[in-house]
């Protein structure tokens, strides 16, 4: 009694709560990085109400988790080994656990350097592994677990920069309205079309089977408008994003916009894009310019509009994230080793800056 009594007056004279304990109202996130240097692997973070920042420190030992997806019933994590042990990366299966990830299974890739992970309701894995230029084909289980290998897909080709000479599959998609996968090669600088065959589990190309982007555009990741019709290619090399329809069963591109300024000068390379789940408003970020540039979607069209840029307050921003609720936008800025908050105006679009934590090396946030 004599304890809880002190602990009681403790609280009520000093508060309970410390800087370093989590409320119910945090979004927790997971941070892929590079193992380079401090790093050690998966790092769990706090995001409160108000947009702080808190680490809540490794939660996976793991080389190299460039990037993280979850399925779809957010009962586990899936990473990549974005490494080239002969040949090939590899991908690694979590079950998230209230403070940790409870390590289940790792399979080959399929080529060298994935860099991508995408998960589909049934489970099926896509990982696109840059280096060996290629599209892996992965089955979980109901548990987490990864069957091996199913199918690879190797793309063929080549652009016309000094970074396009063979394939680099920078990532691939579930199409969220039909039975289709679409992947980015920045290599052969072309959109991939395929289908999955669930009784052979393999990946058939479509009638149409690749779209060229601009000579040295360099595509590598999309974003899907909420009204599945309009696809958005941003191109990491000439610094666009790319408007793709569709018309009898045929995709074209329709508009492309530049993701930094027309008067900048210097060297950049766009990473990650994210549209808000109402359509109204796209974002990019920029590597060298070091920006997140803004953009509003004319809801008629698919056209966008140059809001703006937001510095990222950090050098070679690569993925970001927007909060579950859309209140805020997290970026990770992979070589000054810190993670920003940043609050969304759903109005306008613009970004305000709020607060920062230190990260060693992040490349990948997923909420």
């Amino acid at each position: 009694m004599k304890y809880l009594a002190l602990t009681l007056f403790a609280c009520l004279f000093f508060g309970c709560q410390t800087t370093t304990q989590k409320t119910v109202e945090d979004s927790l996130f997971y941070v892929g990085t590079y193992t380079k240097k401090d790093s050690k692997g998966i790092y769990k973070y706090a995001l409160s109400k108000e947009g702080t920042l808190q680490n809540l420190g490794l939660v996976a030992a793991i080389t190299n988790p460039s990037f993280l997806a979850k399925s779809k019933d957010e009962k586990t994590l899936f990473a990549v080994t974005e490494t080239n042990e002969n040949g090939t990366g590899f991908i690694s299966s979590y079950a998230i656990k209230k403070d940790t990830l409870k390590f289940l299974s790792r399979q080959e890739s399929g080529g060298a350097a994935p860099c991508f992970i995408a998960v589909n309701e049934d489970n099926y894995l896509l990982t696109a592994n840059y280096t060996g230029g290629n599209i892996g084909l992965l089955k979980a289980n109901e548990k987490g677990e990864i069957a091996p290998l199913s199918f690879v897909q190797q793309h063929v080709g080549k652009g016309t920069t000094a970074n396009q000479k063979t394939p680099h599959a920078h990532s691939a998609w579930f199409h969220p309205a039909k039975d289709e996968i679409i992947s980015a090669d920045l290599g052969t600088n072309e959109l991939w079309f395929s289908t999955l065959d669930t009784t052979k589990k393999e990946l058939v190309f479509t009638d149409q089977k690749k779209l060229k982007m601009a000579a040295g555009a360099g595509p590598r990741h999309l974003a899907f408008h909420p009204n599945t019709k309009w696809i958005y290619v941003l191109n990491e090399l000439n610094n666009t994003v790319s408007l793709v329809k569709e018309k009898k069963d045929t995709y074209f591109v329709e508009t492309s916009i530049a993701t930094v300024p027309n008067d900048f000068t210097g060297t950049s390379s766009a990473a990650d894009i994210h549209l808000s789940k109402d359509g109204k408003f796209l974002y990019t970020s920029n590597r060298g310019h070091d920006t997140i540039a803004i953009f509003k979607v004319n809801s008629e069209n698919g056209t966008l509009t140059t809001v703006g840029y937001q510095s990222v307050l950090g050098k070679n921003p690569r993925n970001f994230s927007l909060s579950p609720d859309e209140a805020f936008l997290v970026v990770a800025n992979q070589d000054t080793n810190n993670i920003i908050s940043f609050k969304r105006d759903a109005t306008t679009g613009k970004l305000t800056f709020v607060a920062e934590v230190a990260a060693p090396m992040p490349v990948c946030i997923l909420f």
